[in-house]
């Protein structure tokens, strides 16, 4: 189980997410309980409830902070949307280092093997798309352009990060990312 990120991260809810990441891997979503986690966490299942709604939100237990750096990387005036896009999307692509990567692809391993857990990462990436597209507007972006753009943007951090989290993949999460964005245009043109 540590060897996901080679070592407990700190503090109860890291162990927590990493423990339950190993059994998830190990032993299935469907076959793991909140006990056997809080077992191989070291701690106690009341220990898992202060931290964690149930072991679904281990995977998901980020989505306000995901979701504040994508929206904390739109300037505050109105510029053409894709050029705020692009800017919400360097600043978020600060959420993948490169130490985050074997975490990110076993989470992602975990969530295809498991039908409920790719919806619920579908909802995140749908409630992303209209938290952008609020934003958006509130900065004076007509409401089709708003939500075209919040759309393309997620569309564009999603297969950044199925190519990031591919087997085999070297280049950073900005260097991929640049590299779609680079083929939309391309596309578009």
């Amino acid at each position: 189980m540590m060897g996901i990120m080679g070592r407990w991260q700190s503090g109860a809810s890291g162990r927590l997410k990493d423990a339950a990441l190993g059994l998830f891997l190990t032993q299935g979503y469907d076959g793991t309980t909140v006990a056997e986690i809080a077992a191989a966490a070291g701690l106690t299942e009341r220990t898992f409830f202060r931290h964690f709604a149930d072991k679904r939100e281990v995977l998901f237990v980020d989505q306000d902070e995901f979701e504040r750096v994508f929206l904390s990387g739109l300037p505050e005036r109105a510029e053409d949307p894709m050029t705020m896009i692009v800017g919400v999307l360097d600043g978020a692509a600060a959420l993948f280092p490169e130490d985050r990567r074997p975490w990110s692809r076993a989470r992602r391993s975990v969530i295809a093997a498991n039908e409920a857990l790719q919806e619920r990462e579908l909802l995140k990436m749908s409630s992303l798309a209209m938290a952008l597209t609020r934003a958006l507007t509130a900065r004076g972006v007509d409401a089709a352009s708003a939500a075209l753009a919040a759309e393309t943007c997620v569309t564009v951090f999603r297969t950044s990060f199925a190519l990031w989290v591919a087997e085999g993949e070297r280049r950073t999460f900005t260097e991929i990312q640049n590299a779609v964005l680079a083929r939309l245009q391309a596309l578009l043109t």
